[in-house]
């Protein structure tokens, strides 16, 4: 499946749009089922006011964040490897594409790792709307310019993590690295660690980003724009999960 498919079909999976389908059926079937239009109507006004509770989405993330973040002090690897993110299209300030924020998330621990433990970086990801300019080119880019961390290596042309896992071992078993620490944020860690173990590496997780809050109080019952998109993050990692479950990877080159 391409990657405009995969995300036009992944819109109408998830919210906000998933809900907003449920409603406008409920509302159609006002007149001609009352009863199923109303349950449907109050189905999805419920379940977006759940998803945009900041301690209902906060709690989500945090099951998946399992992966604890290594003692850098104890690290035995042989490379660092930092997954994109996605792309700031058309920034102003920089005059031109450039990293996304989840992207600089990632690139700044792996930056901080590097200064730990002085093990080669790879980024990875690819350009898959055809801009000119692949994530890890810009992940680069940043990596040297701004935090002043070389990259060795540059996976270019994947669209997804499995193509990240496994484009990124035909780069690295080059030079018989097999063993890495794997950057990406703590929610998206688990089906980052299956893909790439099952291309081939022996990962050890390097997590950033974690969901935390100061304290629980009223405000984190109250719905917010912020809950609603880390709702969906954990969604998408579930659907993602059991996609990848689903669908069997391909076999190693």
């Amino acid at each position: 499946m391409g990657w405009f498919l995969t995300n036009l079909v992944s819109a109408f999976l998830l919210p906000p749009l998933n809900l907003i389908v449920l409603g406008a059926v409920g509302v159609l079937l006002f007149k001609s089922r009352p009863v199923l239009g109303k349950f449907l109507l109050v189905v999805a006004l419920t379940l977006f006011y759940i998803l945009s509770i900041p301690f209902v989405a906060d709690t989500a993330l945090q099951t998946l964040e399992t992966s604890t973040t290594p003692n850098l002090a104890n690290i035995d690897v042989q490379a660092i490897v930092v997954l994109g993110s996605g792309t700031y299209f058309k920034a102003p300030e920089y005059g031109g594409h450039t990293v996304s924020r989840y992207g600089l998330e990632r690139i700044r621990y792996g930056a901080h790792m590097y200064r730990s433990i002085g093990k080669p970086l790879l980024v990875t990801g690819g350009d898959p709307l055809g801009i000119g300019s692949s994530e890890a080119e810009q992940m680069k880019l940043v990596l040297e310019n701004d935090f002043h961390v070389p990259v060795k290596w540059v996976e270019n042309v994947s669209n997804n993590t499995r193509e990240n896992a496994y484009k990124s071992f035909a780069v690295l078993k080059r030079d018989r690295i097999t063993h890495i620490a794997l950057v990406t944020h703590a929610w998206h860690m688990p089906r980052a660690i299956r893909e790439f173990e099952q291309a081939g590496f022996e990962v050890t997780p390097a997590s950033t980003a974690y969901t935390t809050r100061y304290k629980t109080d009223l405000l984190a019952f109250i719905p917010t724009a912020g809950a609603l998109l880390k709702s969906r993050l954990f969604l998408h990692e579930i659907i993602g999960i059991f996609w990848y479950w689903l669908i069997p990877a391909p076999n190693q080159p």
